[in-house]
């Protein structure tokens, strides 16, 4: 009883420095792409996004599913650990030479001379985080976010003051690579400094053999995932103008400034903790159960309120030369939604060890996916209905990583769904209040403070209503965090 309290206490304490962390970052993030939107153009942004397709993919390569492998493991040696990192230094440096080579004809692929040096340039991060994987798996695996959250933040501090100064000063879209550079480098060198662990020249096959076992299904799904969820990017940049790619690039941003500040923390944390319980599954699906409906309890109304102050919020935030993003964030809210139980149902496969069925799930999502991509471009629907179909995607993917996550917890899409159905009422509602705020012909900065207000309290009228125990827990958290305020400030008095 008491390791089971002592977990949940730890469990608390990281989601609640995770949350922290990735809301700093994600504030820091929005800060600066508000800044720098109004310095930059779209296409500079959709340039940028070009790069990354690439720079993302080749990130999947290095790590091939070894730090999850690590993470599962109940006792990791220092031996899994060095044989881990050369495998990913090696394969960080092979990859890079890949896309130097590799340049010219990703610039012809989209007529954008510019691509050359981007790509080259850039590429060097691949190299940069290979040295902070290791240090940050190892934080990972002890369920401590406390560092994290703070290296995180300092990094994402320093990155974007210089890319503000950057683009002020005119240097467009190298501001954009500095800012990636920057990043990666101070989050490198502040966990090195921090978890202070060194690798050891030492490579095993036998640890890399165990690992890869494990990992190697993943390594594949996560090509797949990455290959499929840049797929958007590239047909865009591809077929439409670059100016599209910008505005796609610019709403998915901000979409995943919110959404993935929630479902990240959630998967991070999770993950470590699930992986814990893997032996005694009636607590694993408490646990399970726990954790989504207070995910979703907190990402629903917050993706849903966007979308509905959107156009008054977008255009004081980004300008009117940003006008055109407002529907592509809209339509990108309404898959943002569902980022938690995507990877908590994840989360579930890779704790059982069923990299098989992660593997699995995510072929036939990206085959629904894919055929409905096709649809687009047999009815010429056009980037809106490219759009949508990522929503409609999304939603089959969320039925289908449920039907695979009921194997091991015998927990079906119907009793799934049942336990979050009540979240998507009060949401909705709660979005009508606030759509219906917005029609009101007065000052639009009146408006969105009354928006926020008529979406809070709202929410809160409604969670009451229909009793929804998450308040609670809500409520409980912000009322552990305001006495460990008033207890530090009782210590330091």
């Amino acid at each position: 009883m008491k390791d089971s309290s002592s977990l949940k206490e730890k469990t608390v304490n990281s989601m609640l420095w995770s949350f922290f962390g990735s809301t700093g970052i994600q504030v820091v993030s929005l800060i600066v792409q508000i800044i720098v939107a109004r310095l930059l153009t779209p296409e500079i942004f959709g340039i940028i996004g070009m790069v990354t397709i690439f720079i993302s993919i080749s990130e999947t390569f290095i790590d091939s599913g070894f730090t999850k492998g690590l993470i599962r493991q109940k006792e990791s040696t220092q031996e899994d650990y060095s044989t881990v990192f050369i495998f990913n230094l090696i394969a960080s440096v092979v990859l890079y030479f890949i896309l130097f080579f590799s340049a010219g004809l990703i610039s012809e692929f989209f007529r954008e001379p510019m691509l050359i040096p981007i790509v080259r340039v850039l590429g060097v991060v691949l190299i940069i985080n290979a040295f902070g994987l290791i240090q940050r798996t190892i934080l990972i695996k002890k369920i401590e976010f406390k560092v994290q959250a703070k290296i995180e933040t300092i990094s994402s501090l320093i990155s974007g003051f210089i890319t503000v100064v950057l683009a002020y000063m005119g240097f467009g879209v190298w501001s954009l690579v500095a800012r990636q550079i920057i990043m990666q480098l101070s989050q490198a060198i502040l966990f090195s400094l921090s978890n202070r662990w060194k690798p050891s020249l030492v490579f095993s096959w036998n640890s890399f053999h165990n690992l890869f076992s494990f990992g190697s299904k993943l390594l594949i799904s996560s090509i797949f995932t990455n290959i499929y969820d840049n797929l958007y990017s590239l047909i865009i940049g591809r077929v439409f103008l670059t100016s599209d790619l910008g505005l796609y690039t610019k709403a998915k941003s901000l979409k995943d400034t919110a959404a993935k500040t929630i479902s990240l923390s959630v998967q991070k944390v999770s993950y470590p903790v699930l992986s814990n319980l893997q032996d005694d599954s009636d607590q694993l699906k408490r646990g399970f159960k726990k954790i989504i409906k207070n995910a979703v309890y907190i990402t629903f109304p917050i993706m849903l309120g966007l979308a509905a102050v959107a156009p008054r919020l977008l255009i004081l935030l980004l300008g009117n030369d940003w006008a055109d993003v407002i529907p592509y964030f809209q339509i990108l809210t309404l898959s943002g939604m569902l980022y938690p139980l995507h990877s908590i149902n994840l989360n579930i496969l890779q704790v059982k060890g069923r990299s098989d069925l992660y593997l699995k799930v995510n072929i036939y999502k990206k085959v629904v996916g894919l055929s409905l991509i096709v649809l687009v471009f047999v009815f010429d629907l056009g980037i809106i209905g490219l759009l949508w179909s990522i929503v409609v995607s999304s939603y089959g993917a969320f039925f289908i990583n449920a039907l695979y996550s009921n194997r091991l917890l015998n927990y079906p899409f119907k009793e799934q769904f049942s336990d979050i159905k009540v979240y998507y009422l009060i949401s909705i509602l709660m979005f009508i209040a606030v759509y219906l705020t917005g029609l009101l012909m007065i000052n639009p900065y009146i408006v969105i403070v009354l928006e926020v207000i008529v979406g809070i309290s709202s929410y809160i009228i409604l969670s009451i209503i229909f009793k929804v125990e998450e308040l609670n827990t809500i409520t409980e958290i912000i009322t552990m965090v305001i006495n460990r305020i008033k207890r530090k400030k009782h210590v330091n008095n």
